[in-house]
């Protein structure tokens, strides 16, 4: 089964697995690189975030609202046209290597493009596409979908030039150790571009929706939008902000110190916290739900640590 606390979703395989780590009998596995985007666009109210809510049926987080991303591809990594900080400057920011931060910056807008069907690029440093719907963009989206072209290959073939200027780096959360399958996911906010619209496009989400943060923290809040920590935490972050702008500038104040669970044995219970984020501490039996001894198998994929993603992640 699946449990929760308020709305945060809570896998069944997790008292198992959290013991055996907190006992030293699993060995994590290494985390994979993901990025994923909070698209954000002004309201009357304030900002409003894009969000996607995974469908029900899924094994993995059904029902859970998250933001477009996913893994980086390791053809994120091909030359392509760049705009913005120069690599250096996302490589010390990022605290990466400079060719794994393109990789991250590009699987970043790649995968909005592929989810959502925004794209942060243009003819130069100075305009953005203003339409992505007709019929050939959607062939290009389904092709970068189905890894049939690299985004490189899209954009070069277009004679477009990636903005990396139009995204701002905000958070970093590693899955938990004791998790299947890992992610160590960058987090970022980007302004919804002038002529372009959302669209429904990704094939994991029954629901696409623009929400304001307070709206969906106070629905997590009464259990009435189940959603990860990391989502919940970003959401939380941007109440201060009543601009995009606002929160685009807040950008470089923001800390990205990764965010890692922790599972230590307390008093015959396990203690899982995220450093920072109290509100998510829980404290699970010894004696696993179900009576299990051993680790549990693959019976749910694993979390992203960062949103709710597609191919394994979020």
């Amino acid at each position: 089964m699946t449990m929760t606390r308020g709305g945060q979703w809570f896998p069944a395989s997790w008292p198992d697995r959290i013991r055996a780590h907190a006992e030293g009998r699993l060995t994590p596995v290494e985390p994979r690189r993901a990025a994923t985007v909070l698209l954000l666009r002004d309201a009357p109210r304030g900002p409003q975030v894009h969000m996607l809510r995974r469908r029900a049926s899924m094994a993995f987080a059904g029902g859970a609202y998250a933001y477009p991303g996913g893994g980086v591809d390791p053809r994120d990594e091909r030359p392509l046209g760049w705009v913005g900080p120069p690599l250096a400057e996302w490589a010390a920011r990022l605290g990466v290597e400079e060719r794994v931060a393109q990789a991250i910056v590009c699987a970043a807008v790649r995968e909005m493009f592929e989810e959502a069907g925004v794209l942060l690029a243009g003819p130069d440093g100075s305009t953005v596409v203003a339409d992505t719907t007709d019929d050939a963009w959607e062939a290009d989206r389904r092709a970068l979908v189905a890894r049939e072209a690299s985004f490189a290959d899209v954009l070069a073939r277009r004679g477009l030039v990636l903005r990396s200027d139009l995204l701002a780096p905000w958070a970093r959360w590693i899955t938990p150790e004791f998790e299947e399958r890992r992610y160590d996911t960058w987090f970022f906010v980007a302004a919804l571009p002038e002529g372009q619209r959302t669209r429904d496009v990704s094939g994991e989400a029954d629901r696409t929706a623009w929400m304001f943060p307070r709206d969906a923290v106070e629905g997590y809040d009464r259990a009435e939008l189940l959603m990860m920590p990391p989502t919940v935490a970003t959401l939380r972050s941007l109440l201060p902000y009543a601009t995009v702008a606002e929160a685009a500038a807040a950008s470089g104040q923001r800390d990205l110190t990764p965010v890692l669970a922790r599972a230590r044995l307390v008093d015959g219970e396990v203690e899982l916290t995220w450093p920072g984020h109290d509100e998510f501490t829980k404290h699970v039996p010894a004696k696993a739900v179900g009576g299990g001894d051993g680790v549990p198998g693959d019976e749910h994929p694993a979390a992203d640590g960062g949103s709710v993603t597609r191919r394994g992640a979020e």
